[in-house]
């Protein structure tokens, strides 16, 4: 590998590797279900599973849980309110805040997306042994849990 701005390299694991590669096919799995959807990019999906994920949220609440600026989330928004994904409504706790919601619509997108994703995983994990198949998924559930452990929630 390598060395890129002047660091020395990185000398990757086993595991290093194995996460990676579960990282690409993770990853190809998202890219070729969102071109499977039509016109919705990774950005606009980021956001509409942030919203799924965290339920109600303002707009610096999703801005951060997406790494964006308040602004970019604005935008954002701007483009999946048009598209009727996103109610945009004042909080009810607070009448200057603005509360992000999934509509029925958005709801039902990400159901596909989540579907499309979903086929192309349990193809793969298909191609294991039976008995490998359930190690397999108690440990991604594991890492997810510990993942998670990590975040920030957004309430």
């Amino acid at each position: 590998m390598a060395a890129t701005g002047g660091t020395a390299p990185v000398t990757r694991t086993a595991a290093d590797e194995a996460l990676l590669a579960f990282a690409r096919i993770a990853i190809d799995a998202s890219v070729r279900a969102a071109d499977d959807m039509g016109a919705l990019s990774p950005v606009q999906l980021r956001a509409l599973t942030a919203l799924q994920e965290y339920g109600p949220s303002n707009l610096a609440q999703l801005a951060e849980e997406m790494g964006v600026t308040v602004s970019t989330a604005s935008r954002l928004v701007d483009r999946l309110v048009g598209a009727e994904w996103v109610h945009r409504r004042q909080a009810s706790h607070n009448r200057r805040e603005i509360s992000l919601t999934l509509t029925s619509q958005g709801t039902s997108l990400l159901r596909r997306y989540d579907d499309e994703r979903l086929g192309r995983l349990r193809n793969y994990l298909t191609r294991l042994a039976p008995d490998r198949q359930d190690v397999v998924v108690a440990a991604l559930e594991e890492f997810v849990e510990g993942a998670r452990g990590r975040r920030r929630h957004v309430s």
